[in-house]
């Protein structure tokens, strides 16, 4: 309490002018998130924080030499676990490309992982100049459909709503039971209402009358809008509209004519799973706000939406904007329309000049990849051995249900197809595209293997698999062969989790991630070096190259995703709710 009211104090003398200023930024045009306009001023930054706007002098100066100056930008839902990096090799890329602050919700860690998953997390983000705010993974596991790593109950989240950067329950998946009314998410939506925090949905496939439910339920967000009429929907009941741009789903073109100048301020930008080479190719929110601005949105409305509305959403009182009382978080750009980005301060302090890092800014030391338990590190495979045999679709007939993928969306469609048989069982099809998927259970080493058809790949030859499997994180492989299937499994398991590309049982590219089977220990950019190995083989043995294929395979294994998944206990329809047989 003495430290907060010794910063107060400070900090009034500074805008009343009794005392300089740690830094002083001006010549700069201000946009104003508040107003919509551009002003001027000097901006007097102390301890971190903004004192005020106006003329000051102070210890330092900054000449902004005519740059615009805007708040550092927020990601207002984001699985940092998608990039593959660990949150200090995450803030750095973010930093680079102007996120200063990210919401960001660790379900997949915590489905491998559980309490000790959410904690690494918080602990890894530890004193990094970005602000990595959490909320709790709401459903772990997402469904009683798939097998996972942990169970999370409202007594295992009770303990984490003290955590300063807690700030709530994070996207409730399970739409089916808040409808009625289930006693377990009852306890975690009562537990989050009673701490005072924030709930976010995840309405995917819910009729306009049903976000009624999630209102209700005090569920106030929503990212999973993928049509102009969804986002309507969710405008008109009262949401905050959540418009996403990421790796797989590119849902920025089909949202954007709903945004208008009347409920501009209800919606806000989010990236949720974005891999770390589109990262660092196209950017972060800072992609999002050139696509808008591209596609005919007011540039200070993007920054608004960038920045402002994201903050008030979560509740965060002191970012999003550059007043007096607001943390120093500023970005100077060159150019508006383009967001040139020139510099980047985090809490008065540069973190990126001129394109680069200040690695002054940085720890020195991060905690080790499994500092969150008594065993020395986090959980990683314990898969029971698979063989040829356990891969076998068996068929009486020759047609069956088919996952048939939609390039760039969560969403797949449910095709029947008729398929090559061989021997009494399906057989995979170069020549029409149909090639088999399998989901084995890494968890609990229970043998559970899920087997399924899969079209859209365009694959010609080898398997592709990874231990990255939204949301459960099992071992998922897609391939033209049993033999190349089994060899991409092996692969995966001798490096403790992670991906790889397998041609006649050799290993064109292997990306390790060692840490819960998520995420690599390595620097970002050999994470990128090692991305891109896997993006040249997988091209080499014919993936499609209209979609990311790595990723798009990580998420045909959430079902509550419409509209056709597979887990590792079967086929899923999102329709009926329910596993059904591939044979049709």
């Amino acid at each position: 309490m003495g430290n907060n009211r010794a910063a107060l104090q400070t900090r009034i003398r500074v805008a009343a002018k009794q005392e300089p200023a740690d830094l002083v930024i001006r010549g700069g045009r201000i946009v104003n998130v508040f107003t919509g306009e551009l002003m001027e001023g000097d901006i007097a930054i102390v301890e971190g924080m903004i004192a005020g706007i106006g003329a000051y002098e102070g210890k330092e100066i900054v000449d902004a030499q005519g740059r615009y100056i805007v708040p550092g930008f927020i990601d207002g839902h984001v699985h940092i676990e998608s990039s593959l990096l660990t949150p200090q090799q995450f803030a750095r890329v973010s930093l680079l490309h102007g996120v200063t602050t990210v919401v960001t919700d660790p379900h997949e860690i915590a489905n491998v992982a559980g309490a000790a998953g959410i904690q690494y997390m918080l602990d890894a983000a530890e004193g990094l100049p970005l602000d990595c705010y959490v909320m709790l993974p709401s459903c772990v596991p997402a469904t009683p459909f798939e097998s996972n790593g942990a169970q999370l109950g409202a007594e295992e989240l009770a303990p984490f709503y003290g955590h300063p950067k807690v700030l709530g329950l994070a996207e409730v998946m399970d739409y089916p039971s808040v409808a009625s009314t289930d006693a377990r998410m009852l306890h975690k939506i009562a537990m989050a209402q009673e701490a005072g925090a924030v709930i976010d949905g995840h309405a995917a496939g819910i009729s306009r009358e049903g976000l009624n439910v999630y209102m209700a339920a005090d569920i106030r967000s929503d990212h999973e809008s993928v049509s102009l009429q969804e986002a309507r929907d969710r405008l008109d009941l009262g949401m905050y509209l959540m418009i996403r741009e990421g790796t797989v789903a590119k849902d920025l073109e089909a949202l954007l004519p709903a945004v208008t100048p009347r409920n501009a301020r209800r919606c806000l930008f989010v990236t949720d799973d974005k891999l770390i080479d589109d990262l660092l190719s196209e950017g972060s929110i800072d992609h999002i706000v050139r696509l808008a601005v591209g596609r005919g949105l007011d540039p200070v409305t993007a920054i608004q939406m960038a920045t402002l509305n994201t903050a008030e959403c979560f509740r965060l009182r002191h970012h999003g904007a550059i007043a007096a009382g607001y943390q120093a978080d500023l970005l100077l750009l060159d150019d508006l329309e383009q967001v040139t980005i020139h510099q980047v301060y985090k809490r008065g302090r540069c973190v990126v000049d001129a394109g680069r890092l200040v690695e002054e800014a940085f720890p020195s030391t991060a905690p080790e990849s499994g500092s969150c338990n008594a065993s020395g590190k986090l959980p990683g495979l314990n898969a029971k051995k698979v063989e040829a045999a356990h891969l076998a679709i068996p068929l009486q007939g020759d047609r069956c249900h088919v996952i048939a993928i939609i390039p760039n969306s969560l969403v797949t469609r449910h095709r029947i197809e008729q398929v090559d048989v061989k021997d009494g069982c399906f057989f995979p099809s170069v020549n029409s595209d149909l090639l088999k998927l399998a989901v084995i259970e890494r968890h609990n080493a229970t043998g559970n293997v899920g087997v399924g058809v899969v079209q859209g790949f365009g694959l010609k030859r080898g398997a592709i698999a990874t231990t990255v499997a939204h949301d459960s994180h099992n071992i998922v492989v897609v391939g033209t062969s049993d033999d190349d299937m089994l060899a991409a499994i092996d692969e995966v398991t001798r490096t403790g989790g992670g991906a790889a590309v397998v041609a006649g049982r050799e290993v064109l590219a292997s990306l390790p991630l060692p840490i819960a089977g998520l995420l690599s220990d390595r620097p970002y950019l050999e994470v990128y070096e090692g991305l891109k190995q896997l993006g040249l083989a997988m091209a080499q043995i014919g993936a499609s190259e209209a979609f990311n294929p790595l990723l798009t395979l990580s998420f045909l294994t959430l079902p509550v995703i419409p509209h056709l998944k597979l887990t590792d206990k079967g086929l899923f329809d999102f329709n009926s709710f329910s596993h059904i047989p591939v044979e049709a």
